[in-house]
């Protein structure tokens, strides 16, 4: 995930990079930075682990700032991508004069990194970072102006990134620029500050007004103010730490929506390039002597486990398996060394998960986790894990833990699919382009939210809701379901498309409401027909399709696609901001339904 925090001003800019990375720290991290430049002089303190661990090596050096004097300084916290977690690769990272810190992935390092070592640059670090700082000097030793040595450096990189410069060759001054990943600036309380930070929780109590800076803004801060190469719009900061952790939403539920575009890039960046899938967390020989993938789940990430059997057997050509954790603990399972014991969680404390897990570890089986959770129990205990980096997800209703589950596992799928060698590799090359396009079906368009919004009123009664779909929009129904029960506390089920006639079309009157999940890459007419037999019964129909439907009562057309994956995930977010919106109307309580609680530590 990342954090990025910077200072331009006068007061102590050692406790303000600090308190400020101690805000970001929910954002997940294995090290931290800070760098410090005043009269000329730079300081810079890395540290692995925890950022107490960052404050005592500073505390131990006795470093101190001049009083009233100007000073700039910029901070980071780390998720090891590229590169294990050790002070080198840790940010922020050096050139001759300047020091960089970049949140993202910088996709064409590896060709900037070959040019600069040819044109003399010596790297000491394994990041894709610190091309960034190389670069730069490179560009200001031809012409002698930062402004300008900046502008080319960023025109040269591909990705997501965000980045946070200072240079000795340009005093109180940071450079700056949001691509792809979230930065914000902000006005300080006193006159001739700047502050910057990955979301607005650090600013609070120490700044006025923030700009949330849109892809492809850029600048130059100093003590007077901020330059932008486009307009940007300023507005005021809340009063409350609560509600700056919401950056403006109503819920965190509806913050956490809106994130998954980000969340689901942190959780791509380092694992994959062009054309391989890269889990360093993985032993390559982990499927030796495997025939079957067997996963365990409960909830939300149950259905992330069942969108995944579709993709293993599908991509990766591996039987699979997914089981409710809470039967399979009672269920005296078969359980033969030749099974990959798969286990999901957000927490990673899920009490049943957690027991299937030691079930299958006591059977001596290979066992991985897919967790948020660092550290947790499931991760203490799996052979391996999967990270989501998802960061902190404060709705009860799991959101963005689905969706970075889904990612995960299908990129797993791919990664199989490499070990055993049996997909073509222009395949598994199709796929990552499809990956890389993901966060952009996740954006979340006024229009879209609007439309849910507006539609949610006429869904506040009935007996019922049925979600439907096939294959693997059977298990996104599920989860549409499950997301509607949760908050709104209304009836509803999810069922394969193709049940319906095996006794569910019995309900069917108009006070049925049925969410028709209808992609156009997959089975589009298998399931329109399904559709029809429900609205010849009279059952009211809301379709979600990038395809027109003439018989739907309401219809939320998603964006046309080449793949049905990107149909998957544009569906996913209707679901949620649906089922948000009904919640609202009635009244209650998004971030916090009744009688659930955010991770479940008890049978």
């Amino acid at each position: 995930m990342c954090g990025i925090v910077g200072y331009i001003g006068e007061q102590e800019p050692t406790k303000i990079l600090l308190d400020g990375l101690k805000e970001l720290e929910y954002r997940g991290y294995d090290s931290a930075g800070i760098a410090i430049f005043q009269n000329r002089k730079f300081a810079n303190f890395k540290a692995i682990g925890k950022i107490v661990n960052l404050e005592e090596k500073i505390k131990k050096s006795n470093f101190s700032t001049d009083a009233n004097k100007p000073s700039v300084g910029i901070g980071h916290t780390r998720w090891a991508t590229h590169g294990k977690p050790t002070e080198l690769n840790a940010h922020p990272h050096l050139g001759q004069y300047s020091y960089v810190v970049h949140n993202g992935i910088i996709e064409n390092y590896k060709e900037l990194k070959e040019d600069l070592i040819k044109k003399g640059h010596k790297f000491v670090s394994q990041t894709d970072t610190e091309v960034i700082v190389h670069l730069f000097e490179y560009f200001f030793n031809k012409d002698k102006n930062a402004t300008k040595a900046f502008k080319d450096t960023i025109e040269k990189l591909k990705g997501a990134y965000s980045i946070l410069l200072i240079t000795q060759s340009e005093p109180n001054t940071i450079f700056f620029i949001k691509h792809g990943s979230p930065l914000a600036v902000a006005k300080g309380l006193n006159s001739e500050e700047i502050l910057f930070a990955s979301s607005d929780a650090p600013l609070i109590g120490i700044a006025k007004d923030v700009a949330y800076l849109e892809d492809g803004v850029y600048g130059v801060a100093k003590p007077d103010g901020v330059v932008f190469n486009t307009d940007v719009n300023w507005t005021t900061l809340p009063s409350s730490k609560q509600s700056a952790q919401k950056d403006g939403f109503r819920y965190f539920m509806e913050k956490e929506i809106y994130e998954q575009k980000d969340v689901v890039t942190d959780t791509m960046i380092g694992r994959m390039d062009d054309e391989h899938i890269i889990f360093d967390e993985l032993d390559d020989k982990i499927l030796d002597g495997i025939n079957e993938i067997k996963i365990c789940a409960c909830g939300t990430s149950y259905h992330a486990a069942l969108s995944a059997s579709y993709l293993f057997e599908r991509v990766a050509k591996i039987r699979c398996n997914v089981e409710i954790a809470s039967e399979f603990r009672y269920k005296q399972p078969l359980l033969t060394k030749d099974i990959l014991f798969v286990v999901i969680s957000q927490s990673g404390e899920t009490a049943d998960t957690l027991e299937a897990l030691k079930m299958a570890k006591k059977a001596s089986l290979k066992t991985l986790t897919v967790c948020n959770v660092d550290n947790s129990s499931m991760t203490r205990t799996a052979d391996f894990t999967i990270l989501t980096r998802a960061g902190i997800e404060k709705g009860v209703a799991s959101t963005k833990a689905f969706s970075t589950q889904t990612v995960v596992l299908w990129m797993l799928s791919l990664y199989f699919a490499q070990l055993k060698k049996n997909i073509p590799q222009k395949e598994i090359a199709k796929n990552i382009d499809i990956l890389r396009t993901i966060p952009n079906s996740l954006k979340v368009e006024d229009s879209l939210h609007e439309k849910c919004r507006r539609l949610s009123k006429r869904y506040l009664h009935g007996h019922g809701f049925f979600f439907i779909g096939r294959d693997i929009f059977f298990p996104l129904a599920l989860e549409g379901a499950l997301k509607l029960k949760e908050i709104s506390y209304l009836h509803a089920e999810g069922y394969p498309a193709g049940e319906m006639k095996h006794g569910p079309i019995a309900l069917a009157d108009p006070e049925l409401f049925t969410i028709a999940l209808m992609p156009e890459h997959l089975y589009y007419d298998k399931i329109k027909s399904n559709v029809e037999e429900l609205s010849a019964r009279d059952s009211t129909i809301c379709a979600i399709s990038p395809l027109d439907f003439e018989l739907a009562d309401d219809f939320i057309k998603v964006e046309k696609t080449k793949h049905y994956m990107n149909e998957f995930f544009e569906m996913l977010v209707v679901l949620q901001l649906f089922s948000m919106e009904v919640s609202i109307r009635l009244g209650n309580d998004v971030d916090m339904p009744r009688n659930l609680a955010k991770s479940v530590t008890v049978e």
